[in-house]
């Protein structure tokens, strides 16, 4: 009988406890968001992108056109995620350019095949607007990276 418990404070000791850490979870988050580094912020949203791309290619159509893109599409737009993070332990500068390079590669692969299912009208626009703006941002930052990187090679093209 000592083991016993009361449902129903169970489930009061649940409903207090879980506002409370909802909040306090809440609290360390902005903390961990503000202490975390550009480089892991960015990862993340390098493989928030993938993610989305792979969804994207799961509603293409069935046609063997839309298997194709499909296809294509998680190639490149899954690639920069673990590019971005070799490049992050790179050996080199070279090694980091060219790392960098690659990210940029894909990025800018992947904006092409967005573009031909937008032409192509096999999603509807409004379900591309967003995952075209990031990817454009995404290539705004690597291209910025990719000529930072370059500045202290004077070797580099």
């Amino acid at each position: 009988m000592k083991n016993q418990r009361n449902p129903a404070s169970d489930q009061n000791c649940i409903k207090r406890t879980s506002t409370r850490d909802k909040k306090e979870f809440a609290s360390k988050r902005n903390h961990e968001d503000s202490s975390r580094s550009f480089a892991d912020k960015l990862e993340d949203r390098l493989i928030d992108f993938a993610v989305r791309i792979i969804k994207l290619a799961a509603s293409l159509p069935k046609s063997p056109a839309g298997r194709h893109i499909a296809g294509q599409i998680v190639r490149c737009g899954t690639s920069p995620a673990p590019n971005y993070g070799e490049a992050r332990g790179a050996e080199s500068r070279a090694d980091f350019v060219h790392k960098i390079r690659v990210v940029l590669k894909e990025l800018n692969e992947t904006k092409v095949w967005l573009r031909i299912i937008e032409r192509n009208k096999m999603l509807k626009a409004a379900l591309l607007v967003d995952l075209i703006q990031e990817n454009g941002d995404l290539c705004k930052i690597f291209a910025s990276s990719l000529r930072t990187a370059r500045l202290g090679d004077p070797n580099e093209n």
